[in-house]
């Protein structure tokens, strides 16, 4: 049984305080119990989920992704962020506006994503979640055309999972994870086929 995790609480007391005091990204970070990792790439990954059409996105995005998860791996408690992105804040008082208007979004997202079969985010079956969601990141990062949105999803599934401890968003996570894994072999087979007829077209044209 892993500790449950309350989203509007967690933010409530990060962001209590002076309102003139600044709550800073490294602070922020720390605040988050253990949930860092998966709440950073979350928010890096949120632009992937829409089709935007921006070009290289992914790429910009998942690059940072990559080098959060080698700071996981290696055991860092939190992200090491670089001191000028780190030292960055907003006022507590334009965050505690900002709570107080998003507290009933909040309070619906906590019902759809919460705690429950966690034997899907815990022990093995995490590890290997950590494993299919790495994959999904490093696929995400690779300038693949038309292999974007698929883990992009997956990974917004498996940090909800890892962030509330759900075991339904881990199996969301791995069904997208799959399709992913399919789509990419497919579209390397299209490659691969579109490659080779190119190049038969210009022996034909030159050699024949």
């Amino acid at each position: 049984m892993t500790d449950h995790f309350a989203l509007l609480d967690t933010l409530d007391e990060l962001f209590r305080g002076a309102r003139d005091s600044v709550l800073t990204l490294d602070d922020f970070l720390a605040g988050l119990r253990g949930r860092s990792y998966a709440f950073a790439i979350l928010a890096l990954n949120v632009p992937n989920s829409i089709p935007t059409g921006i070009p290289w996105l992914s790429t910009i995005t998942g690059v940072p992704m990559l080098i959060l998860l080698v700071q996981m791996f290696a055991g860092r408690a939190v992200p090491s962020l670089p001191r000028m992105i780190g030292r960055r804040g907003l006022p507590r008082g334009r965050l505690q506006d900002f709570l107080r208007r998003a507290q009933a979004p909040i309070r619906r997202l906590e019902r759809t994503v919460h705690a429950r079969h966690e034997w899907l985010v815990s022990g093995l079956p995490r590890r290997l979640l950590l494993v299919a969601w790495s994959a999904a990141i490093l696929i995400l990062a690779l300038p693949i055309p038309f292999d974007n949105l698929l883990p992009a999803w997956a990974i917004l599934f498996f940090c909800l999972a890892l962030i509330e401890d759900d075991g339904v968003m881990a199996m969301l996570g791995w069904l997208l994870t799959l399709l992913t894994l399919a789509w990419t072999v497919f579209l390397f087979s299209i490659g691969n086929a579109a490659i080779g007829a190119a190049f038969a077209t210009l022996r034909q044209l030159f050699f024949d």
